[in-house]
């Protein structure tokens, strides 16, 4: 018997919807849902939706609670025959992304991602989980008044390599992208079994042979030689013919391009990742062991017919979805390293600013 969906409110508890997508990830921020019912209609005998935009409520599949958030919008339709409604929501972190921070003043001062997160997410009644190190302070946070919590969180975040996405009770986690570990064993997706459908894609068109990071943008050395300005180089092995891109040192990433050099290291993961990426559809909404699909876990997947022979890999999204096929789950499944966070310059130097802000350079 498969899962119901149901939404519990205050004062209801709804199921038998009928059409039901819940999308959650972690590169969407906050996750969402939309669900709908329809049934005969015979002018009189109309079935009450008590949900109403802004309502507070939880979606569950079976027992689990998989979004916490806020009902956006309610609608109903008539046709001849039928009567239907349909709900959209999305979970608690909404608020950081749609609103303005509510932060009392305009700067924070020695302050880790963690508490920027806690202190931004606070007035919206949203907490923190960090699932990873979040490093040392931050000097200094400088906030404009128009800036969304998100934005802040997001920026800091990268800058300590982490991801930030919601939980299923509408809270905002600090994580890293889960990596495989050695003799450990995960759950399974395999042709001919659960899979009902699937497509892959193999990249060569964004990838590079090396990345080179260099101080500067011009050859001001010429005469001696390019060697001095070179600051790293970083290879990939799975490109076939020589591609060169080079990554320009931002100025004021300090004495020893820490930065830039990270930057370096970032594209040629990050983008080896992206070269590989697989969608499934999957024929529960639960594994092999009962537990829902989740994202930032690994799975499995043996598809010959996809070209995937056994790989270890990441879910990064998951949508729990029942229309008139049946319930299925689909999956976005890349490489770990795919979800590397990109590298950034928090107080970059005054001529990296200046072109951005529109003011003429000198």
């Amino acid at each position: 018997m498969d899962d119901d969906l149901t939404i519990l409110t205050a004062t209801s508890r709804i199921s038998g919807w009928t059409g039901i997508s819940v999308t959650r990830g972690i590169e969407r921020f906050p996750s969402g849902f939309t669900v709908s019912m329809s049934e005969r209609f015979d002018g009189n005998n109309l079935r009450e939706v008590a949900v109403k935009p802004g309502d507070s409520l939880q979606v569950l599949l079976g027992s689990d609670v998989v979004v916490t958030g806020y009902a956006d919008r309610f609608v109903p339709a008539l046709g001849a025959r039928r009567h239907s409604v349909s709900l959209v929501g999305r979970g608690r972190c909404q608020d950081l992304v749609d609103c303005s921070h509510a932060w009392n003043g305009c700067q924070m001062s020695s302050v880790t991602v963690e508490a920027i997160a806690q202190g931004l997410c606070a007035p919206y009644g949203i907490s923190v989980t960090a699932l990873a190190d979040v490093g040392a302070p931050i000097p200094q946070v400088n906030l404009a008044w128009g800036d969304t919590p998100y934005s802040v969180i997001e920026q800091h975040a990268r800058y300590r390599q982490l991801l930030v996405y919601e939980d299923a009770y509408g809270n905002l986690v600090l994580n890293q992208a889960t990596l495989p570990k050695n003799g450990a064993s995960y759950p399974t997706i395999e042709e001919g079994k659960s899979l009902e459908a699937g497509g892959s894609l193999f990249a060569m068109d964004q990838r590079f042979s090396e990345y080179v990071v260099r101080r500067l943008a011009i050859d001001s050395m010429s005469d001696v030689g390019t060697g001095p300005d070179v600051l790293a180089t970083f290879e990939d092995s799975g490109v076939p013919r020589f591609r060169r891109r080079s990554i320009i040192a931002e100025t004021g990433d300090g004495a020893d391009f820490s930065v830039s050099k990270a930057r370096g290291q970032w594209e040629a993961a990050r983008r080896a990742g992206r070269s590989l990426a697989v969608n499934l559809t999957v024929d529960s909404w639960r594994d092999g062991s009962g537990k829902l699909w989740e994202p930032n876990t690994l799975v499995t997947v043996t598809a010959p017919s996809l070209r995937l022979q056994c790989v270890t890999w990441l879910i990064s999204e998951v949508t729990y979805r029942r229309d008139e096929t049946g319930t299925h789950a689909d999956l976005v499944v890349m490489p770990p390293q795919a979800f590397f966070p990109q590298p950034i310059l928090l107080f970059p130097g005054l001529q990296d600013v200046l072109p951005a802000t529109g003011a003429p350079s000198k």
